[in-house]
């Protein structure tokens, strides 16, 4: 009993562990292993076997009184299913891809308004869209814009401000 309690407990200090160190295992071998196992030999694969194989004996063994074959034999059945879901469940976290960071690139032909009036060769603010969340920015204009006014990005000049234009009807 004691020997599953510690493969289990050591299943569980080796989750925690590959939450600090995820991919070593993969990366030890300099690459070879890349695509061999997709993911098989992973800390938290490992590490979710170990534990089930220690608390599935423990448990097995504690219930029923079966020998300590027939408790390993269950761990082991229960450290491969553990096992398998974690990969699965990894593999499935790994496809879940967000969409690219915007960048103020991405404001350059947009259209908004003013919040401050710009006045010539200065600084006024205006509310853009950004990846559809409002988004207020320092606008500088040639000509004096007032509030108000719908406006076009012509230009990102810093992370925190664009040039822009008047729209014209």
């Amino acid at each position: 009993m004691t020997l599953f309690l510690g493969l289990g407990i050591a299943g569980i200090v080796l989750l925690v562990l590959s939450l600090i160190f995820d991919g070593v295992l993969e990366g030890l071998f300099g690459g070879v292993l890349d695509g061999l196992f997709d993911g098989l030999l992973s800390l938290p694969v490992i590490a979710g076997f170990l534990s089930m194989l220690g608390f599935g004996g423990a448990i097995v063994l504690g219930a029923t009184g079966a020998g300590t074959v027939v408790a390993t034999a269950a761990g082991v059945l229960a450290g491969l299913v553990a096992a398998w879901l974690t990969w699965k469940f990894s593999r499935a976290l790994m496809r879940d891809q967000t969409s690219v960071t915007p960048r103020s690139d991405d404001l350059v032909g947009t259209s908004g308004s003013v919040v401050t009036a710009i006045p010539a060769d200065g600084y006024g603010e205006v509310l853009l869209q950004l990846a559809g969340q409002p988004v207020k920015l320092a606008a500088k204009s040639a000509t004096p814009v007032p509030r108000g006014t719908e406006i076009w990005v012509e230009s990102a000049l810093s992370s925190t401000s664009v040039a822009v234009r008047p729209v014209e009807h």
